[in-house]
């Protein structure tokens, strides 16, 4: 029996939380999170979620929308998930149409998705249209067995060690510096940073974003470099972004990481996700240095909507 498409209820929140951390492990993934998505979506980027439905089960989902990101127009972003135990019944197929048919309305013009590194997804994407663009993947870190480096005993004058809570009064220095590194980080296409109202709607005031657990490295006063972090309530950590501003080097990201990360297993966190670019060789020789390893692989793939 196939599965039958249809659009997401708040109800269905556990469901697809609970979907994505099965197919997608190295993801941060609440109710919360997936409810907030939905809910306040700014009606520019024109989300959707479709969910796929078997015998009252939720097995599949896709979130649709475009790229707001200034100097992106027609861009887009929808990738299918489909319960390991349920696929090959159409309901991949089924979601992406779905979500290329609302995409297509909206005026997006090339789609982005993700296909894991294995011959069934990479298929799946060609026989969709889908082209290879860059590949990319995610890196684990056992943490609660991890032998961390220590912090300095003493940090160089004028360095200090914040923390997200830091900047609740004020985040667009963050804001900022985050919005830098981004700018300077490898991808498929040139975009402009996001604006401010959309950071702090998708970054800053996302359920899953762990606040105490953010590390912000300042020299005089100004930001050097800062790992952004999130956390499930599970036992996991992700570093969603980690950058340093072009005037500091490389330096102040190691600081920041391994703060985040120390103070992350204190807080009870036992495994840490973060994710690569295959290009980002300074950011993968820092992570491999902290003991991360190699978890998932995948390709960033893109297709022209109306061709085949």
């Amino acid at each position: 029996m196939m599965p039958a498409v249809r659009a997401f209820r708040p109800a269905d929140a556990k469901a697809v939380a609970d979907l994505r951390r099965a197919v997608l492990p190295y993801l941060i993934s609440t109710p919360q999170s997936v409810a907030r998505q939905v809910g306040t979506a700014p009606a520019a980027q024109c989300l959707r979620l479709f969910v796929a439905e078997l015998d009252g089960r939720i097995v599949g989902a896709v979130h649709s929308g475009l790229v707001l990101e200034r100097g992106a127009p027609g861009r887009a972003a929808a990738t299918p998930l489909v319960h390991p135990d349920h696929r090959g019944r159409g309901a991949g197929g089924a979601l992406l149409t779905a979500a290329e048919a609302q995409l297509t309305a909206a005026g997006a013009t090339r789609l982005f998705t993700r296909a894991a590194d294995e011959p069934g997804a990479l298929a799946f994407a060609a026989h969709r249209g889908y082209r290879r663009t860059r590949p990319a993947g995610f890196l684990r870190l056992d943490l609660a067995g991890a032998r961390l480096p220590p912090l300095p005993g003493r940090l160089p004058p004028g360095v200090r060690l914040r923390t997200g809570a830091d900047f609740g009064a004020d985040p667009y220095p963050l804001f900022a510096a985050d919005s830098e590194a981004a700018a300077d980080g490898p991808g498929d296409a040139a975009s402009d940073a996001m604006a401010y109202e959309n950071w702090l709607l998708r970054t800053w005031e996302h359920p899953d974003h762990d606040l105490g657990l953010t590390t912000v490295v300042t020299v005089d006063g100004e930001i050097a470099a800062c790992t952004l972090a999130t956390t499930d309530g599970l036992g996991r950590y992700s570093s969603g972004t980690t950058g340093t501003r072009r005037a500091f080097g490389r330096g102040p990201a190691r600081l920041a990481t391994t703060d985040s990360l120390r103070r992350a297993r204190d807080a009870g966190c036992t495994e840490a996700f973060t994710g690569h670019d295959a290009a980002n060789a300074p950011m993968l020789a820092i992570n491999h240095a902290l003991g991360y390893r190699p978890y998932a692989a995948g390709w960033r793939c893109v297709r022209e909507l109306g061709r085949r």
